[in-house]
């Protein structure tokens, strides 16, 4: 006779896992219960120890992986959901995996593209020595393969967004008219640089009020290493599909009529603006970007006299241009791409990166936003933060290390390529056309940080004079044989050899002054 264990040890069992960005509700995995799949997720070590997180990034991302868990759940799918802190969590893929694996008798793997290199190689590795068929699915999720980059430009020296850009919108017909821009113009950025007038307030941001408490307590239990700050009976980011879709409505309905004219404002206390704040649904899959630009452009149909198009079309930019871009570069590029750094910068970040305790206005209000919130928008991250960390000479290891792990929508596919590239130009320019380094004369021009600064904005040495102003040109001082020749930035050293000898070596000076007192700043 057949024991019942071994009729059960012969069935068709297939194991699915779920990683913690690969929370879509609508991916065909779920139209149909099948009781010989099981469903798995975990929270584990390996995930939370890689950085030194925010604790909401952490909070938020187990959060939103228990409520897609529920969902599952709901739905009659079985489901596995392991702990940070359940005893038989054994903390990595690999292990909980073949333990999993070996004790339910599973006969098929299954699991979907992971969005990170270092992933997808522990999945590979996995794969390659099991005893058993797997397969490997796509994540239903974005508009461009990982391969579409690098097919798109093969043969190309360059890789402008803009034209990959424009291709993905011909592919999915996005405000097309053949194929032609359906209004004549493919991109009004240059629309979409104004500075917000002195008394101007944007609308409160849309916030949640999720009860994490019994995670946060288990994270500090477990003795998690994070950054940052939480209410955690206030947690304010959305943890499901539904208040996914409840901010994305907000957003059109409230930002998007003025997203575009102020996308690269800044104002001090002012921590949302019109930005939408949709990248950690997004990021984690609860929302898709064709939703998200179907509810942009449905919002702009229906109110066309509200909302200009160059408000919808900077933020689809966004959205098709910059996100597919990003990770494309991603998966051509990787590894070689996190190793990168054509400036050969080797020092350390400010120890008030920590902590936000800087006199610079600008810095101060950046950094303890984002400690508090666990997120900056993106010219805060590139004009702020990343100009102030490539000026001082900033290691890319460290300035990655520190976006990975301050943001809540911080993956690696994402924040290598706008760090490393867009921001510290470590890449030499496979993302960026030229460093975006500026000094105090751009800051005050798109932001109110200025006026209130413990540092005079107009000066460039002395006592209390700007660090951007020294630093920018003591950057492009130190670097000139590496950029004299980019034709985007030679006039910046037209006007730096027409400098009098003795101002330049004030500039050189006041630079290294701060440099070597930079924790003070």
């Amino acid at each position: 006779m057949i024991n019942a264990e071994a009729i059960n040890s012969m069935a068709d069992k297939t194991l699915r896992l779920i990683l913690g960005d690969q929370l879509n509700y609508n991916h065909s995995w779920f139209e149909k219960t099948d009781h010989s799949i099981t469903y798995l997720m975990m929270e584990i070590r390996t995930e939370t120890d890689y950085a030194a997180h925010h604790i909401q990034k952490t909070a938020g991302f187990f959060a939103a992986m228990r409520q897609f868990s529920h969902f599952l759940k709901s739905k009659k799918h079985h489901c596995i959901y392991l702990k940070i802190n359940d005893k038989g969590n054994l903390q990595s893929f690999e292990a909980n995996l073949s333990f999993l694996t070996a004790r339910d008798h599973y006969n098929r793997f299954e699991y979907q593209l992971p969005d990170e290199y270092r992933v997808d190689l522990i999945l590979r590795n996995f794969t390659s020595q099991l005893a058993i068929p797997f397969k490997v699915y796509d994540t239903e999720h974005f508009l461009s393969t990982r391969e579409e980059l690098g097919k798109f430009f093969e043969g190309s020296k360059t890789f402008l967004m803009e034209s990959f850009y424009r291709a993905i919108r011909k592919k999915h017909r996005i405000f097309m008219s053949g194929d032609a821009p359906m209004t004549g113009q493919w991109n009004y950025d240059q629309e979409n640089r104004k500075k917000l007038p002195k008394n101007h307030r944007p609308p409160a941001p849309l916030v949640f009020s999720n009860d994490v408490s019994d995670i946060v307590e288990t994270i500090l239990q477990t003795d998690i290493k994070t950054i940052g700050l939480i209410e955690k009976n206030n947690f304010i980011w959305p943890i499901n599909r539904d208040q996914s879709l409840e901010l994305l409505a907000y957003f059109t309905r409230e930002c998007l009529p003025l997203f575009g004219s102020y996308q690269d404002a800044m104002l001090p206390g002012e921590w949302s603006l019109y930005h939408s704040r949709l990248s950690f649904s997004l990021n984690t899959k609860m929302i898709s970007p064709s939703e998200v630009i179907q509810a942009a452009l449905t919002a702009w149909q229906e109110k066309p006299g509200r909302i200009a198009f160059n408000q919808l079309e900077g933020f689809v930019r966004q959205i098709i241009g910059w996100r597919e871009y990003m990770r494309g570069i991603y998966w051509l590029k990787m590894p070689q791409y996190a190793s990168l750094n054509f400036f050969n910068h080797s020092a350390k970040l400010p120890d008030w990166f920590w902590t936000g305790r800087t006199k610079m206005n600008c810095l101060k209000e950046a950094l303890t936003q984002s400690l508090a919130s666990a997120y900056a928008h993106h010219i805060q991250r590139l004009m702020i933060t990343g100009n102030f960390a490539l000026l001082a000479g900033t290691d890319p290891d460290e300035v990655d290390k520190w976006y990975l792990g301050i943001y809540i929508d911080a993956l690696d596919w994402v924040e290598i390529t706008n760090t490393r590239g867009m921001s510290q130009f470590a890449d030499a320019g496979i993302v960026g056309t030229k460093p975006y380094v500026s000094s105090a004369a751009y800051i005050d021009k798109m932001s109110h940080y200025c006026g209130t600064c413990f540092y005079n904005k107009a000066k460039k040495t002395g006592h209390k004079a700007c660090p951007f102003n020294s630093l920018y040109w003591n950057f492009y001082d130190k670097h000139e044989s590496k950029l004299a020749h980019n034709p985007r930035i030679g006039m910046i050293y037209k006007l730096w050899h027409k400098m009098k000898p003795e101002d330049k070596t004030a500039l050189l000076e006041q630079a290294d002054y701060y440099l070597k007192n930079i924790n003070s700043l």
